[in-house]
Parts: C-alpha cells; structure tokens; sequence
C-alpha cells in the first residue's frame, strides 16, 4: 500500500520557487534573489511550529533516517514530490474500484427494490386473504382463555367448596370411626362454612346459600355423630385410669361448639357417673368384703352403725375420697383443656344465640365451675342415700354428747366440701342442713331430759348438804364434754375465723345444755324456807355452773357475765346473812336498834338488816308517835336497853359470844361449796360487825361524857346543902356509867374475831 504524504512546507517552498519566475518574468536577478529570500525569510518566520503540518513534516522526516547533507537536502523536495504522485495515482485507482463496486451495489439495491415491490403485491393479497382467518383465530384464542380461567376457577372453587364423598362418608358415617381423619375434614367443612359467607356478599347469592345450607347439614350430622360416639365412650370410661383417653378430650373441646349437645352430653356423663358412685356406696356400706376382689382386712361401713359418731364418719370419709378422686380424675378433662373449651363454647355461643340463659351477662365457660358442677352432679345419688342414714342414725340415738360430736364432724366435712367444690356445692348445703338437723335432735333430747326431770319431785329436791342438784351436776358434766368436743374439733378454727357479726356458735348450745337446766336448779330453791339455806343453795349453783364454763372462753363470753352478776347478788344476801347472824348471836342487835334515832345518817350504823330497820321503826311509831327535836345524846341512859340490868345481861352475852364467834360464823356458812367464797364473806360481815360494835362504844362513851358534863353543871348552880344532898340522890338514882357495865372496846372485838 502507498504512503500517502500530505504537503508540507518542503512542496510549498518548491511551488512557490517555480511561480515566483512566473510572476515577475521581467525582474532582474539580483532582485528576484532578495525577493525570494525575502519571502523565505517571512515564509520561516511566519511559520508556527506548533502546526499539524510542520509536525507532520518532522515526523516524516525523523521516519526517513535521513542525514543532513547538501545531496539529500537537493533530492528531497524531489523524492517527496515523487512519492506524492505515487501515492495519488494509488488513490485513483482504489477510487476506481471503488466507483466499481457501488456500480454494482446499485444494479443489486434495483433487483431489491423490484423484488420488494413485488413481495409487496404478494403481501397485500394475501393479507386480504388472511384476515377473517385472523380475526376468527384472536376470538377463538381469547375465547380459550376465557374458558381456562373458568376451568381453574372452577377447579378451585371445587377443591375449596365442595367436600369429597369420602370426606362426607367419614363426617357422618357411624360405621367410620372418630379419628384425626373425622376432625380434619369436620375443619374443612368448618372452613367451608365459613367461607360461604364470602359468598353471600356477592351478586349470586344462590350459590352461597345452597352451600351454606349442605355445610350446615353436614356439620350437624357431623356433631350428632361425634355426641353418640362420646356417650358410647362414656359409658365405658375408666376415671381410675390416670391418662383419660386424648379422643374424649379432644371431642369435647369439639363438641363445646354446640353448648346443647355439650350439656347434654354432661348430662348423661353425670347420670351414669351417679349410678356408678351411688353402686360403689351401697358397696362399701354392705358389700365389702363379699367382693371376690376386695381386701379381706376391709369390712363394710355398716359393721359401725352402732357407734353414730364412727358410722357417719367413716361414711363422709368414702364421699369425700371418692369426690377427690373424681375431681382429680375430671380436671385433664375441664382444667388442662379450659382454654380450648371456653373458645369452643363462646363460638358455640355464636352460632346459637338461644343457648345463652341471660341475654344481659356476657357467657363465658369457666372450667373450675364446670367441674365442681359435674361432680356435684356425679354424687347427687351419693348424697341422697348419705342423708338418709344419717337422718336414721341420728333419730336413733339420744345420747346429746354423741350428737354434738356429729355436729361438729359435719361442721368439719362441710368446711372441707366448701373448699373442696364451693359453697353453692350440694354436698357443702347437705351437710349444712344434716348440721341443722342434728342440732335441732340435740335440742329435742335436752328439751326432753328438762321435761322429764321437771315432773320428778325427787330429783327437784334439794340436796341436805345445799349442794348443786344431780341433774344439774350430771347436766354439766355433759355440757363439759360437749365444750372440750367443741374446743378440739372446730372451737379453735370458729374462734378465730368467725367474725363478730357472725356471732358464737356454741351459744344455741348453752342455751339447749345449760340454761333450761339452771333454770330448774333455781326453782327447786323454793322449796327452801330458810333464807340463809336458800342463799348458800342458790350460791352454790351458780358457783358449780361457773365453775365449769370459766376454763373455756366461748362458753363464759356470753353467760359468765349473767352468772357474775348473780353472784354479786348473793354474797351481798350472804353478807347481809352472816351481819345480822353476828349482830343477833352477840346481842349487839337490841342495842344497835335501841341508837337507831340517835343515828346521824343511815351511815353511821354500818349495816343495818331490812327486819331490824322495819322493827326498829315499829317501836319508833310506838315510842314516838309525834315528831319533835332530835333526841339528846344524855338520854341514852334513859333507854330501856341501856339500863343497868339490861345492858349488863348484852354485855354478858356478848362476853360468851367472843370466844367462838368466827368459828360459829364460819359454821354458819360451812354448807357452802367453795371455802375461799365463805371466808371471804365472813371477813366482810366481821368488819361490818366490827363497825357497828366502835357505833355502839362511841355512843355509850359520848352518853357517858354528856352525863358527866350534866352533873358538873349542876355542881357549880347549888352550893347549899341541900343542893349537895339533892346532887348525892340523883347519882345513886342514876348509878353506875354505861362504860362500867359494857367495858369491850372495838381494838378488843378486832383482836378477837381476827
């Protein structure tokens, strides 16, 4: 291939040497020389060496490998313009092919244009022809994707909505079994329930109805299918086997959905439950041992029946195992299930609004409640049978402290039944009513023991010793066991757990056991005439019964009090009793009557008895009909007790009533049944006495200074004589002083009756 060498400063300089001659043919020499040189000159000097073409020239230059000889710089414009014809004259021959080719390329874009005009032709005809085929193809094509995406709709509804004859065969066939098959496809007909709603909301609600209706169909069928199955594995469920089977529990969560068939299967589970555990009493009652499989050491409950109180215990004992292992058999399928259950028994409640009881509560399923029910159901039978006999035992026994204990066993069983099923439970109201029941019967045998010994005139009678009566001790002895009973049993758990309001309930005891019986030991004291004999007997019954309900504190809240009372009554009577005893013995009594209106104030005389006030005022009435001035303290002597002869012959009886006086007091009282309670009343009726006996020798010392104070008045009026004589008369008239003829002083009578 040539090179092709553009024109460079070389080729310019040589053209413009062969014009110059041209242009100026007629200069001469010399000045064409200087013009060329010149224009040489300018022509270097305007060059610019950064210019492509200078560049170029010096690349070429440098490719050449040249030397810079006059020779070569001689031959190089020439060899230059050589190779530059050369190089065009190769140019016009590749133009000339190519000329050639686009010749041809022309001649070839022609047959093209022809053939494409005719293909054109061909193109319209055809499509003329074509075109129904295609149309009639597009509807058909769009018409097959229509009917695909019918058919995959179809296929889909289908599958979702329509359930399989062997699904439907294993949904309400009794011959198929219930097994993880029957619940799935119970959930497919579920969803399929469900999902039909989707379908009302559309335009054809026709279709959505009619499925709805064959699901409703099949779904009950489905339940009733499920209820028989699970009453025919009631009939044979064993509650002893630890592990209850999973199917129950699971078809019981599925049938709560349908809260009447779900009760009315806990219906039937209680009824044959209750035949079952009424049986399995009436067994352990009678049969026990007869049993080819039960333990010989074993014997039947009703080997007891003549001990009341281990008869029914032994009977509560087998309710209450029994109801605990029931509850406990029961809770896999009530409590580890609850969830589950409450959920289907609320949707349950969805699908049959007419289930609920009341429309203004929000039912919910509690599994702890429904259990407690269910077992209170299962033991109606044993419940029955269990108050029969204890009804007949209880009537057939009139022993009360027997009763009480019954009583109080009940208390105890109806306190674990309550927290065992709650209070509304039937066993929790059975036993509180056989509670009722048996203390009314305790009431009637007391009434009755009260009325029999109401009509013995015998046993009314009171004792010679003024002891507490028989019946009363015996009524104590029974009423003690029945508050140690109480105490042991439920006292403690009553005492700290009843609340005030609640009230003590041992008090209808006292008021069976003990009060009717007091009450006659008070009345037999009429019998008595003696006042004293009747105090110390009233006295001691009241102290015996205290005695006996002071150790326990719910039995003395409530009739301590009353007791005390009395109590206070009576020694104040026994006080009184052993005053006037120590007053009249001594004889201090007739002068201590004969100083009544010398008396300040009721005070002065410490005690003064009720017959010795009214006999006192008697001879006041006789002695004084009129009022007048308050006697004087001198005119004691002139009292007919204080005369010489009387007051000397009280003095001498008084003499002999000392030395043995607190030994015949104290005998006075030795009927009393507590010695402390005698010697205490005796002290007090000694200071009493002791108080009346410094009145007496503070009126005879002051009768005696008055007197003397008499006399020496007289003394200093007369000075005769006569006077003195007159004076001498009257002193052998009055004679000797009131304190020589009654000499004791109060620190003598304290000493002695110490």
């Amino acid at each position: 291939m040539a090179s092709y060498f553009p024109p460079g400063p070389a080729s310019s300089h040589v053209s413009t040497r062969s014009s110059s001659p041209a242009s100026s043919p007629v200069s001469p020499p010399t000045q064409q020389r200087s013009n060329a040189l010149s224009n040489r000159l300018t022509s270097v000097l305007s060059a610019s060496y950064a210019d492509s073409d200078i560049r170029d020239a010096l690349e070429t230059l440098s490719l050449r490998d040249i030397h810079n000889t006059a020779e070569v710089r001689r031959q190089l414009r020439l060899d230059v313009q050589k190779e530059v014809v050369d190089s065009n004259a190769e140019i016009v021959r590749d133009f000339g092919n190519v000329a050639e080719q686009l010749k041809r390329i022309g001649t070839v874009i022609s047959s093209l244009n022809q053939t494409c005009e005719e293909m054109k032709k061909h193109i319209v005809l055809a499509k003329q022809d074509t075109g129904p085929v295609l149309e009639e193809a597009s509807v058909l094509m769009n018409q097959k994707k229509e009917a695909t995406t019918k058919q995959q709709l179809l296929e889909a509804f289908t599958k979702h909505f329509i359930v399989s004859e062997e699904e439907l065969l294993t949904l309400t066939s009794a011959d198929e079994p219930i097994d993880e098959q029957f619940f799935d496809a119970l959930a497919r007909v579920k969803q399929v329930h469900r999902d039909c709603e989707a379908l009302l909301g559309g335009e054809n609600q026709r279709l959505g109805l009619e499925l709805m209706e064959k699901s409703s169909r099949n779904l009950n069928s489905a339940y009733q299918k499920l209820y028989r199955w699970i009453q025919k594995e009631f009939r044979s469920l064993n509650l002893e086997d630890p592990r209850i089977s999973g199917s129950i529990r699971r078809s019981l969560r599925v049938l709560a959905e349908r809260p009447s068939l779900f009760h009315s299967c806990l219906d039937f589970f209680a009824e044959a439950r209750d035949y079952v555990l009424s049986d399995a009493f009436h067994y352990a009652l009678t049969d026990a041992v007869s049993g080819s499989g039960g333990d010989p050491g074993v014997k039947p409950i009703e080997f007891s029946a003549h001990d009341p109180l281990r008869y029914i215990g032994d009977m509560l004992a087998w309710v209450h195992s029994t109801t605990v292992s029931e509850r406990e058999a029961l809770e896999s399928l009530f409590v580890a299930d609850g969830d589950e259950l409450a959920k289907g028994f609320q949707a349950g409640l969805n699908s049959e609004p007419w289930s609920r009881i009341d429309e203004g509560n929000e039912a919910t399923f509690d599994g702890h409640k429904a259990l407690s029910d269910l077992v209170n159901r299962d033991l109606l039978g044993v419940s029955r049978s269990l108050r029969q006999r204890i009804e007949l035992v209880i009537q057939s026994h009139d022993d009360p402290v027997a009763c009480y204990k019954v009583v109080s066993l009940l208390a105890f069983y109806q306190t674990t039944f309550t927290k065992l099923l709650g209070p509304q439970s039937n066993l929790a109201e059975l036993l509180e009513s056989l509670q009722k029941y048996t203390l009314g019967h305790f009431e009637t045998v007391m009434r009755d023991e009260v009325s029999s010994i109401s009509t013995d005139r015998a046993a009314l009678t009171p004792p010679d010793d003024l002891s507490a009566p028989e019946f009363l001790t015996d009524a104590l002895d029974v009423l003690t066991s029945l508050m140690k009973t109480y105490d042991a049993s439920v006292g403690t758990e009553v005492t700290t757990n009843t609340s005030e309001d609640d009230g003590n309930q041992f008090t209808p005891v006292l008021c069976a056991a003990l009060d009717p019986f007091l009450k006659l030991a008070k009345s037999s004291a009429d019998e008595l005439k003696d006042a004293t004999a009747r105090a110390i007997y009233l006295t001691n019954i009241h102290l015996t019964t205290r005695t006996a309900i002071s150790p326990y504190s719910f039995a003395s809240s409530t009739h301590l009090n009353p007791l005390s009372t009395t109590l206070a009554s009576l020694r104040m009577d026994l006080l009184e009793i052993q005053h006037r005893y120590l007053l009249d013995t001594s004889g201090l009594q007739v002068l201590l009557t004969a100083l009544e209106p010398f008396a300040p104030s009721p005070s002065s005389a410490s005690k003064i008895s009720p017959e010795s006030q009214e006999k006192q005022a008697d001879q006041d009435e006789q002695q004084q009909p009129q009022k007048g001035p308050a006697p004087n303290i001198a005119d004691i002597v002139n009292l007919p007790a204080f005369q010489p002869d009387a007051l000397i012959t009280t003095s001498q009886q008084f003499d002999d009533f000392l030395p043995s006086a607190l030994m015949d007091a104290t005998d006075n009282l030795k009927r009393l049944q507590n010695p402390s309670f005698a010697k205490s009343v005796t002290e007090e009726a000694v200071e009493a006495f002791c108080r009346d006996f410094e009145f007496v020798e503070g009126m005879i010392i002051g009768a005696d200074e008055a007197r003397e104070k008499v006399d020496v008045t007289r003394g200093d009026r007369g000075s005769d004589a006569e006077t003195e004589s007159e004076q001498e008369d009257d002193a052998e008239e009055k004679g000797p002083g009131l304190r020589r003829l009654f000499p004791r002083t109060t620190g003598e009578i304290r000493v002695l009756l110490s």
